[in-house]
């Protein structure tokens, strides 16, 4: 790689330093803003969950930033240059995503008064599944946080000059500040004003990089003759990286255990005044993931047409593909000082919110899940400054192992990764508590287990044994024009890994798509689950409450109240007039020290536990004087 004189870029000047510092100081400023204000409602509630009174506008803004990521600015337009614009075809997985979201999961999660999604796994089933899958989400968001906040560092500092460590740590810092300060509501409007400039800087880039290119229409002929538009690819074969079925249905399995059934999703929507609000936040959302998908696969055509005779990473120009994009911008806005630390706030903006979201969510789950359990008498005082000091550890953890994550190559796919190999059981976990009311805590706890088994063993065995060329399918990139240093040419084709140092699975089952990952583990938990059910004697439906369970046969079954019945399996979902008004458990401990739940039926009882704050006739939350009954 040696043979090739890349051409001068310049590094950040001034101006773009002043552009990026100025995102910094409006996002610390929120943090600072909504402190002062919510100074004097100084709650557990108000912190974690904005007092249950936000509306859907800015949560919409919220979810989209929050998971548009630097893994996207930066990972989807190199995956796009690199595999072509198949990748477009995710707005068909967010589409089911957001359906199933928005209709299974959020009304069971918003109607039972919870904090913590993991709440409802000791409603459902126990204490014991409710800590596994506790500490699985924690474990999870940690290291994804790290990708999330190494990554850009790393690229935009071997592109642009701008310092690593420097910029790993200020996201740390500002991001715990505000989430420290402000809670949920500095998190939610923080995340609106940065997903206004992920989409400014992505239309700032497409702009310019169409013009120079030669317009529209010559950025649509160069990606047509490069390959880069063959999208629908319906080859069934599980193995090939990319198909429409690896990112329709595998892309579903891995967002929804993203969206679905996410803490962090599910607790900017319990946040919202009412169910309403939380559904439309969703689908709203669901066009902010559009239009943010769309920019970033425009992108990486756009990108492709400026440099398909002299690709940058082939002629060894960049170290690394996820450099693609830094080094793209460096290059068409080279005349334009102040532009390129646009890009950087655009790139910082996806890193800024995603690390925010998890740290204030991870806050929420360790306090209402761990905390609480321990010490459950907290006073309001002390329950809110335990909640701060959360967030300053975990902004310190997720920080930290930002420098792990320079062991886990690509970013979109490692990423994806992680959430694929945590997620799907987890989606699996909750999916059989959901729908499936004969599962037993003893099926949904060997179900888990099974499920990241599976998971793992798929991820970290193609982590450790690539899949091979045939399978992923990498387009040609050309160094036609690259200056020459000398007049010897370039040998772009890497040597094949020996066949007799691959183990017999290495091109079967760790070569299966990291898009089917989720499904693996989400699967697996839930035939384990099912199977371990009956061996150990099924949950009967009499005994759980009807709002931990959605009767989706209901859909199929409209015609016919006796099936619809039957297909209830015992839960007494016609045994009250409104959907919300139910009679959730209580949770004792006996001598033995195993957990004995009873269902009070009394009208007294019914009224002392009936949900906080909940008014059932519009579906919201008017009262919040009342902490959750866990």
């Amino acid at each position: 790689m040696s043979n090739f004189i890349a051409p001068e870029i310049n590094k950040f000047v001034v101006w773009d330093y002043v552009v990026f510092a100025l995102l910094f100081l409006v996002c610390a400023s929120i943090g600072v803003f909504f402190a002062i204000k919510g100074r004097k409602k100084k709650t557990s509630k108000e912190f974690l969950v904005g007092g249950k009174q936000m509306s859907y506008g800015p949560i919409a803004f919220s979810l989209t930033s929050s998971f548009m990521s630097a893994v996207t600015v930066l990972g989807t337009p190199s995956e796009v240059y690199r595999y072509g614009a198949a990748f477009v075809l995710f707005f068909l997985s967010y589409t089911i995503v957001i359906i199933f979201t928005a209709e299974l999961f959020l009304p069971v999660f918003y109607q039972s008064g919870i904090t913590s999604t993991y709440e409802y796994l000791e409603l459902r089933f126990n204490k014991i599944v409710r800590l596994a899958a506790t500490l699985i989400y924690i474990v999870q968001t940690i290291l994804y946080t790290g990708i999330v906040v190494y990554a850009p560092s790393l690229a935009l500092n071997q592109v642009t000059g701008f310092d690593l460590w420097g910029s790993v740590v200020a996201t740390g810092i500002v991001c715990t500040f505000y989430c420290t300060l402000g809670g949920l509501k500095a998190v939610v409007w923080t995340d609106a004003f940065q997903m206004v400039v992920m989409v400014l800087g992505f239309v700032t880039v497409l702009i310019r990089g169409t013009i120079l290119s030669g317009g529209s229409t010559k950025v649509w002929e160069d990606a047509y003759e490069g390959s880069r538009l063959s999208i629908f690819d319906f080859d069934v074969d599980p193995l090939r990286r990319h198909t429409f079925w690896t990112i329709v249905v595998g892309g579903a399995f891995t967002w929804l255990g993203l969206y679905g059934v996410n803490q962090s999703t599910i607790q900017r929507c319990i946040s919202c005044k009412s169910e309403k609000h939380a559904k439309v936040a969703l689908y709203l959302n669901l066009l902010g993931l559009w239009i943010v998908l769309v920019c970033a696969v425009f992108c990486g055509l756009v990108m492709y047409s400026h440099y398909k005779n002299c690709d940058p990473w082939t002629a060894g120009f960049i170290s690394a593909p996820d450099q693609l994009m830094p080094y793209f911008v460096m290059d068409i806005f080279s005349s334009m000082p102040g532009v390129p630390g646009l890009f950087v706030a655009c790139a910082f903006s996806g890193t800024l919110s995603t690390v925010a979201a998890s740290i204030n969510a991870l806050a929420t789950v360790t306090f209402e899940d761990l905390v609480k359990q321990c010490l459950p008498n907290l006073s309001e005082k002390k329950s809110t400054w335990i909640s701060k000091g959360l967030c300053i550890l975990y902004g310190a953890l997720c920080t930290s192992m930002a420098a792990a994550a320079s062991l886990l190559g690509g970013i979109v796919q490692a990423a994806l990764s992680i959430h694929g190999m945590c997620g799907g059981p987890m989606l699996g976990l909750f999916t059989l508590g959901i729908i499936f009311p004969c599962v037993n805590w003893k099926g949904a706890i060997v179900g888990l287990l099974t499920g990241i088994t599976l998971a793992f063993w798929a991820g970290i065995g193609s982590f450790i044994y690539p899949a091979p060329a045939t399978k992923t399918l990498p387009l040609e990139l050309s160094t036609l024009n690259c200056t020459l240093a000398n007049a010897t040419s370039l040998l772009t084709t890497v040597a094949p890994t020996a066949a007799a140092n691959r183990p017999l699975l290495a091109d079967t089952w760790y070569s299966l798509s990291y898009l089917y990952f989720s499904a693996i583990g989400c699967l697996g938990c839930a035939i384990a689950g099912l199977l371990i059910s009956f061996l150990t004697g099924p949950t009967r439906g009499e005994d759980i409450p009807p709002v931990l369970i959605k009767p989706i046969c209901n859909l199929f079954c409209f015609w016919s109240e006796r099936l619809k019945t039957l297909l209830w399996c015992g839960v007494r979902h016609d045994s009250q007039d409104v959907d919300c008004e139910k009679n959730l458990p209580t949770v004792t401990t006996n001598k033995t020290g195993t957990e004995d739940i009873t269902f009070k039926n009394s009208v007294n009882e019914e009224k002392r536990n009936q949900l906080p704050g909940y008014n059932p006739e519009e579906k919201s939350y008017t009262n919040m004087n009342r902490e959750s009954r866990l």
